[in-house]
């Protein structure tokens, strides 16, 4: 009994033993990590305030976007650098040489993890670095169109013309042709109009180009055009072609004012705009062998014994004084049988 009882003190006293040291291991720890939080919070906030301070030192800058890069790398590098000597402050034993060669083996398992994203993080800072186009600008990705509202690390964010928001990977945006509609600031738009073959074509090209003059947004220089493009089946089709402000709204309004105009001062020079013209040949007026439904190839039914031809002429001489058909004369089989009788 003695033993036991004896047992169960050593135990006690084991378990005691363990609980003041991890009390005291914390007591002794706590002033390290609030020591480390503080210096943690302390580099946080001053990667921050460094990335504020280059962003407004670039926002009237031409190369703005390299600000933006320099600031978010910045930024992380400095969060990065006070995670390590936070971690050294905790743990005294750990080195930040340790650190590092720890975090080169992970970044293996970390790059095959998020290959995506980091794909897009770093086409993100080449596309901001190189700047093939900017915030504002009005660009066209496969079938996506509007205006670039931000370049971030990771997407690319545009508005559509029709008020949605979109946001496109900057791999894809990348690695894919993308049209960049206000890069020069200018933008030409065309539109072909048909004319009768009776009218002049060179003095409708003039009074074409006359129009697109006095429309109110179409540039002198480059100067707008009027030119002969194609003998259509029914028009002589001229193409007008013109510049103006490379903003979607101001194409639209423009094309808008410069297809009225165009109508307008053709119809007051008296140039015609046909409508399409179409050319109907039947098949009794075409070969010798239509008409006879023996031999012809259209599709008629065949046999020694088909429907009798039926002419243009024949159906009008037929047609009986209130405008109705009247039942055609039938055909003669030898023997006096009507086509079409049956016993």
């Amino acid at each position: 009994m003695a033993q036991v009882e004896h047992a169960v003190d050593a135990d006690l006293s084991t378990t005691l033993s363990s609980l003041d040291g991890i009390v005291d291991w914390t007591m002794a720890f706590l002033p390290k990590f609030a020591i480390g939080g503080v210096v943690f919070l302390l580099f946080w906030g001053i990667g921050w305030a460094v990335r504020m301070g280059i962003l407004r030192a670039s926002a009237r800058h031409p190369a703005r976007n390299v600000g933006l890069v320099l600031g978010r790398l910045s930024q992380w590098g400095l969060r990065f650098l006070g995670l390590l000597v936070a971690v050294t402050i905790m743990f005294p034993s750990v080195k930040p040489v340790d650190l590092l060669g720890l975090l080169g083996i992970g970044s293996v398992a970390i790059g095959f993890a998020f290959k995506d994203i980091l794909q897009n993080f770093l086409a993100g800072i080449l596309i901001l670095l190189r700047q093939p186009f900017r915030i504002g600008d009005q660009i066209v990705f496969k079938s996506f169109e509007g205006t670039v509202e931000g370049i971030e690390t990771r997407t690319t964010v545009i508005k559509t013309y029709d008020g949605r928001r979109v946001f496109v990977p900057n791999g894809e945006i990348f690695t894919n042709a993308v049209t960049v509609n206000t890069a020069y600031g200018i933008r030409r738009s065309e539109h072909d109009v048909g004319v009768g073959y009776g009218d002049d074509v060179r003095r409708a090209a003039g009074v074409i180009l006359d129009a697109l003059r006095g429309v109110d947004g179409v540039r002198d220089d480059p100067p707008p055009e009027a030119l002969a493009v194609e003998l259509a089946g029914s028009t002589v089709n001229i193409r007008a072609r013109w510049w103006t402000d490379a903003r979607q709204h101001e194409v639209l309004r423009v094309r808008h004012d410069v297809i009225a105009a165009i109508k307008d001062q053709l119809g007051q020079a008296g140039i015609d705009l046909p409508f399409p013209t179409r050319v109907v040949l039947f098949h009794d007026q075409t070969e010798e062998t239509d008409g006879d439904r023996r031999r012809q190839r259209e599709g008629w039914p065949a046999g020694d014994d088909p429907p009798q031809p039926r002419t243009i002429a024949g159906v009008l001489k037929k047609t009986g004084p209130d405008g109705q058909e009247e039942e055609p004369a039938r055909s003669i089989r030898p023997g006096g049988t009507p086509v079409g009788h049956t016993d």
